[in-house]
């Protein structure tokens, strides 16, 4: 008996080998990539060479806070930016599994029907995001959010970690 799924393993596949080769090509520190199902099944995860080891738990946070909102984990983070008691409450629901940072992104179909998540975490979140957002549109399928920030280019982890 065969159940039918909702992100096929070569889609994913391809979505987490594109997203990997826009890193390289981007020159983006290690990327891990974390793809989900619409059940919130993993079903693919890639981590480059000197990837830290909390890269996994925080790719997965991005893709499971997104399928599980609904919404794209950049979109999160602004809507509870200004709610921290409710953030409080999301992350307790979800037993700390929650990421609301960008690099969470929702796969659809062509009926944009929401198919799965794809998690990035490795560069900063709006990279991240990009390499989520480009690597779904390049298998063919849509995301959520459908373009990466204007400026993720220029978002540094210097301006979040200074030295």
């Amino acid at each position: 008996m065969r159940l039918q799924v909702s992100l096929p393993l070569a889609e994913a596949n391809l979505i987490a080998d594109e997203a990997l080769r826009l890193g390289r090509e981007e020159e983006l520190l290690p990327l891990t990539v974390v793809i989900l199902d619409a059940g919130g099944k993993l079903v693919v995860s890639k981590c480059e060479d000197g990837s830290g080891i909390m890269r996994f738990d925080v790719a997965y946070g991005k893709a499971w806070g997104a399928l599980g909102m609904g919404i794209s984990s950049r979109l999160i983070r602004d809507r509870l930016s200004s709610r921290p008691t409710f953030q409080s409450a999301l992350a307790t629901a979800s037993h700390g599994r929650l990421i609301p940072v960008p690099g969470g992104v929702l796969v659809r179909n062509a009926d944009n029907i929401t198919i799965g998540a794809v998690g990035i975490s490795g560069d900063t979140s709006d990279k991240d995001e990009y390499c989520a957002i480009e690597a779904i549109r390049i298998s063919g399928l849509l995301s959520e959010p459908a373009e990466p920030a204007p400026d993720w280019r220029a978002s540094s982890l210097s301006d979040h970690y200074p030295d």
